[in-house]
């Protein structure tokens, strides 16, 4: 009898362990990807972002100044019926001098398809598919990437999910003024970044500004261009595109987000044009969070939270996605840092496997709007099965096995009549100078 009351003892206390002290694995390296030597006209570090309707930009560099832009593609394998021709540009950092960097708007596209395309009139074929145009659609979240073992994790746990999109709130290469950091990791994501959308919004680590020298996010500008003409923006750190029924507003933390900016006044008028009928539901991304109990970074987005939360309630927004602090944290819907069933689910994924390791102590007792916190790297994925109902899961990085550890059903506002309750209230916010 005392042998059994011992085992079950000892059993209750492994459990109990094993369930709150999650042992985590240890940090891992910065990789150091060799150097493939290829002709200089080969394309290299190729990646696609959705570029307007029915429309995909493809962006590669090549060390020949002289190489053509110019993308051939087709729906079959090796036959290319159409082509079409982009930009160039290119950038000089301190010592460093970038290579030619193109890019070139191919189109238009039908939704849900497969196309293989040709860079530059050499080099390798590539394969695409384009989103569905309508319910379902899953997006990939990670925010925070950087270049080390996990990050390789990560994108392979990405790779393995059937996804549509890829959405990353800011901090990519974690290049840090090393210029050659931004060719390796655009090597790194090449597999995945040339077959998928990967849409992006800059972190505190894009900006690399050297007073008197060098204006901010000049690497992140010249190689990751985003559609901002296409939705209205003078700027590539803030701006929104549409895909199946979600309209998505990228907003830029580390730019002028007050009232009196352009940033805010871009968003007023991208937010008075969102027709939730067209795209019930609304996505908002950017870097630092606004609810965040993390120790980490505490407090740093209570400017520009005072100034847009107000208009991205009135609006409605259903998810908020931010990084910046290494660890995973979703929110109750939530609003003015008070429960609100009109309020958005805050989601911190800034865990994608960056340099810099875990944040990990929190903010004790847990705030009542923060639901499930956890220091882990991994990865989200959001599946928004059609007008009224989505699937948030959060992986995380168990090793090199992918394991979920939260997930959960959402309901849009736009189901739950919220949208119609404050639409006198986003008119006037709209209105209002």
């Amino acid at each position: 009898m005392k042998l059994k009351l011992i085992l079950t003892v000892l059993f209750i206390l492994s459990v109990t362990s094993t369930a709150d002290d999650y042992i985590r694995p240890k940090p891992r390296k910065t990789l150091h990807l060799p150097w493939d030597s290829k002709p200089s006209s080969y394309p290299q570090q190729v990646h696609i972002s959705l570029a307007g309707d029915k429309h995909m930009r493809i962006t590669w560099i090549t060390d020949d100044k002289s190489a053509p832009s110019v993308v051939e593609y087709g729906a079959l394998p090796g036959k290319y019926n159409s082509v079409a021709e982009g930009e160039t540009t290119s950038y000089s950092y301190i010592f460093y001098s970038s290579g030619k960097i193109h890019h070139t708007v191919i189109g238009p596209l039908e939704p849900n398809s497969v196309y293989f395309y040709r860079c530059g009139g050499q080099g390798p074929e590539f394969q695409l598919k384009t989103p569905p145009a309508q319910f379902p659609i899953t997006f990939a979240v990670a925010g925070d990437l950087g270049q080390t073992g996990w990050t390789k994790s990560t994108l392979d746990h990405i790779d393995q999910c059937k996804y549509d999109v890829n959405l990353i709130p800011g901090d990519l290469s974690y290049a840090d003024y090393i210029q050659h950091r931004w060719d390796s990791f655009g090597r790194l994501v090449q597999p995945l970044a040339s077959a998928k959308p990967f849409m992006v919004t800059q972190g505190n680590h894009e900006v690399e500004h050297i007073p008197l020298l060098k204006d901010g996010f000049l690497s992140y500008n010249s190689r990751w261009k985003m559609p901002f003409e296409e939705s209205g923006s003078s700027s590539n750190l803030y701006y929104s595109f549409e895909v199946a029924g979600a309209h998505i507003v990228m907003l830029g933390s580390y730019d002028d987000y007050d009232v009196y900016s352009e940033q805010y006044k871009w968003l007023k008028t991208d937010l008075s044009k969102v027709d939730r009928k067209r795209t019930p539901w609304l996505l908002v991304i950017f870097h630092v969070p606004w609810y965040n109990s993390n120790t980490a970074h505490q407090g740093e987005g209570g400017d520009m939270m005072e100034a847009m939360e107000p208009l991205l309630n009135a609006a409605s927004v259903d998810l908020v996605f931010a990084g910046h602090v290494h660890a995973y944290e979703r929110s109750k819907r939530v609003y003015n840092g008070k429960l609100d069933p009109c309020g958005a689910v805050h989601i911190t994924i800034g865990d994608g496997g960056n340099k810099e390791g875990l944040a990990q102590k929190y903010i004790d007792p847990q705030p009542i709007w923060s639901e499930f916190r956890e220091a882990s790297f991994g990865h989200g994925e959001l599946k928004i099965v059609n007008s009224t109902h989505a699937f948030w899961s959060w992986h995380r990085n168990d090793d090199d096995e992918p394991v979920k550890s939260d997930d959960i059903w959402i309901t849009s506002l736009v189901s739950t009549g919220c949208v119609d309750q404050k639409k006198t209230e986003l008119e006037h916010a709209l209105m209002t100078p």
